[in-house]
């Protein structure tokens, strides 16, 4: 699974970079086509909920995807052998 911010429904709000226990959105710079600065994936191998979700078979953490008032964050299934970062955190 990979974490997808659906740039033609968000809005800028960054209530996703606020509440992140991982810490894996950041404030974008660059204005969309709608001129919104949306908020950008900074390190999206840190979230538990895309590198667990298949293994546990349930949504680990999702609060991002919840607080969206947008519904601009979502979860996408990745093609196989498609190259990914691991970070693995002690």
């Amino acid at each position: 699974m990979k974490l997808v911010i659906d740039e033609s429904r968000c809005k800028g709000c960054n209530l996703c970079v606020l509440v992140c226990p991982y810490k894996i959105f950041r404030e974008g710079k660059e204005l969309n086509s709608r001129g919104i600065v949306t908020p950008v994936l900074d390190r999206p191998e840190r979230c538990t909920n895309c590198r667990l979700q298949a293994l546990y078979g349930r949504m680990l953490c999702g609060v991002c995807h919840m607080i969206c008032p947008d519904q601009a964050i979502s979860w996408v299934e990745e093609k196989p052998f498609e190259p990914h970062r691991v970070e693995v955190e002690f």
